[in-house]
């Protein structure tokens, strides 16, 4: 399996209540990570605060047991509040530049970049790696601007050291190709939340990978 030392995480879960329903999404979390999952984002776009921390300390709990690194969307003061291994923030959200002065590196930083342009901004300075949104368009994310496509991403690959990951639409049919074009992760939603075998269709993934 080719992995890259700065994000050893082949395979990234992204998961929410809603996309996990009607399974519960705590089981479908720790089924994937006996699958194979090797990092897990909280992504709660609905939720008030007091909900989003209530589902962060339950996940991060499990998480924990595991061994495996927590990533919170969006809300880095929750983030660093229950010491998640990172955050992940996108261009309208709290900036990686004011992340980093105010939180130093207690928390890892993911930043989703929507077009080339973004590769000179400033914030890069304080990014850790990049989340390539979408690869391809998909229904669990509809505020983007850019379809990457396998293309794009390897133009990205060839201009950036950046560790990538890479979401939108990732399956059994899409993982591989998007691998072999310079992705360093693949960052899954619905190809396990809403598998009836969350444990087997992580399995089946990380077995891409390789």
């Amino acid at each position: 399996m080719r992995i890259n030392p700065l994000f050893p995480y082949p395979l990234y879960l992204v998961i929410s209540e809603r996309d996990c329903y009607p399974q519960n999404w705590l089981n479908v979390a720790e089924e994937a990570i006996i699958g194979g999952v090797d990092l897990i984002q909280l992504r709660e776009k609905a939720d008030d605060p007091a909900t989003f921390l209530d589902k962060a300390i339950r996940l991060k709990k499990l998480t924990d047991h595991y061994g495996i690194p927590l990533v919170i969307n969006d809300a880095v003061a929750i983030a660093a509040q229950i010491e998640a291994w990172g955050v992940h923030v996108g261009q309208n959200d709290f900036q990686p530049l004011a992340i980093r002065e105010k939180y130093g590196d207690k928390l890892t930083i993911g930043w989703s970049i929507e077009d080339m342009q973004q590769l000179e901004s400033q914030q890069m300075y304080a990014v850790d790696h990049l989340g390539v949104s979408p690869i391809f368009s998909t229904k669990t994310k509809v505020d983007t601007v850019t379809e990457w496509g396998i293309a794009g991403l390897k133009q990205l690959r060839s201009r950036t050291e950046k560790p990538l990951i890479a979401i939108g639409r990732m399956n059994l049919q899409t993982a591989e190709e998007t691998w072999n074009a310079g992705a360093d992760s693949i960052a899954v939603v619905s190809a396990i939340c809403q598998s009836q075998d969350p444990r087997a269709a992580s399995a089946q993934l990380k077995e891409l990978l390789k």
